[in-house]
């Protein structure tokens, strides 16, 4: 039974003091880490640069080291070599496991590798990277499961999803990803994350005045789940003391 929450680095910005940023963002990574059991570090969300999620974890590792750290690993902008280079880092670091998402496209025009997910996780098996790291991929909430070949002959350790609307989607998932970790991840829908929501095309309504039972539900039927929110930490530190799943 596992409750994640997922943490963004602080975004690299003109006149912030980066090293002022990293030790806030681990302060609150302290508060968080005695009311859920690991920690998922993104990598660059939509694009925009920010402090790397291995520098972040190394500390998290250093500070709090019986907090498992999952870490997600763009591949759209970086080479074979640089993806070997990230992947052992991170395992010698001691992080748990690796998500291994395309990544949206850079803000900077930067090239793209034109690598993918499956082809990565398939690389990296060769080389055994499994047995020392759990390796995951991304999948849609709305699946179609005849259209994901790739993804499930790559055999990853599971599967973290696209941020779910309802119960019924993670029980297709879990129905048909069966053998597979299947992590749901969920939006925390307080009004600071409601930008968020629209962005996704997500209708906080469905699940605002339910949440916690919401989200029993999603740790009931999966053992596991991913708590994101982006704009308001404070909210779910509050929320994550006053309920227990």
């Amino acid at each position: 039974m596992t409750i994640r929450y997922e943490a963004n680095p602080p975004k690299i910005l003109p006149g912030v003091d980066i090293d002022e940023s990293i030790s806030k963002f681990i302060d609150k990574i302290k508060l968080i880490s005695t009311k859920c059991d690991a920690i998922h570090l993104t990598e660059n969300v939509l694009g925009f640069k920010r402090v790397s999620p291995i520098t972040v974890g190394k500390i998290i590792r250093k500070e709090i080291p019986d907090l498992p750290v999952t870490v997600s690993l763009r591949v759209r902008d970086k080479t074979k070599e640089e993806i070997e280079s990230f992947v052992a880092e991170v395992i010698q670091a001691g992080f748990s496991g690796i998500l291994i998402l395309m990544g949206d496209p850079p803000q900077d025009g930067q090239k793209d590798s034109g690598l993918f997910p499956s082809q990565v996780v398939n690389s990296l098996k060769e080389k055994q990277i499994d047995s020392k790291i759990d390796l995951y991929l991304s999948i849609s909430n709305k699946a179609n499961f005849s259209k994901i070949e790739k993804k499930l002959n790559a055999k990853p350790k599971g599967f973290m999803t696209q941020v779910i609307q309802n119960i019924d989607q993670v029980k297709n998932l879990a129905e048909n990803l069966k053998g597979y970790s299947v992590i749901p991840i969920v939006l925390f829908p307080s009004d600071k994350n409601e930008k968020s929501a629209k962005f996704l095309n997500l209708n906080l309504e469905q699940f605002r005045e339910n949440f916690p039972e919401f989200l029993s539900q999603v740790h009931q039927i999966t053992g596991d789940v991913l708590i994101t929110s982006p704009s308001d930490f404070s909210g779910l530190n509050e929320f994550l003391e006053k309920n227990q799943v």
